[in-house]
């Protein structure tokens, strides 16, 4: 029992911090996708790591338990956006850490042209100038889900409203 005061790490830092194409990896990524600190991207790599240990465990498992419960990862996944409707264990596998970082709230906002950079789109969310579906998000990691995607747009009577003008419709 720990501390409650004291929550529990969400993310576990690389073994080796100071290989030079690793540290050259995180910066890039850091950079493409607007992240605050290492924290954010090593919380992403922690969950992608959990997501493919359970697939992994789930390809020898026996059949009957490995039936129930691949459905239920890949539902989940599915609601989350990061796979498809007709994906499988091996799609699962295949998932980097980009894909899940472009779920994230930050990176839909400026993909979405709401934002110019992930940055800007960073400050616009944690001001509250967001909302997805209905509701004002302030966490930029906020990861959306495939339902809530259509729904991502700046608030109404947000100060911003009236200077952003939206995408033109695809």
């Amino acid at each position: 029992m720990g501390d409650p005061k004291k929550p529990k790490k969400k993310y576990a830092s690389p073994r080796n911090p100071w290989r030079s194409d690793q540290l050259s990896q995180e910066l890039y990524l850091l950079g493409t996708y607007g992240l605050r600190n290492k924290r954010e991207l090593w919380r992403a790599q922690t969950e992608l790591s959990r997501i493919r240990t359970q697939a992994r465990a789930l390809l020898v498992a026996p059949t009957e338990i490995r039936s129930v419960e691949e459905k239920k990862l890949l539902e989940s996944l599915r609601r989350t956006g990061l796979v498809g409707t007709e994906s499988t264990l091996d799609d699962v596998l295949g998932l980097t850490v980009e894909n899940i970082l472009e779920r994230r709230l930050q990176t839909l906002v400026m993909k979405k042209g709401i934002s110019k950079s992930p940055y800007q789109a960073r400050q616009m969310i944690t001001h509250g100038h967001i909302e997805v579906a209905g509701r004002i998000i302030t966490i930029p990691s906020y990861i959306v889900k495939a339902t809530e995607d259509t729904s991502l747009r700046v608030r109404d009577d947000s100060p911003l409203a009236k200077t952003i003008t939206p995408p033109a419709a695809a």
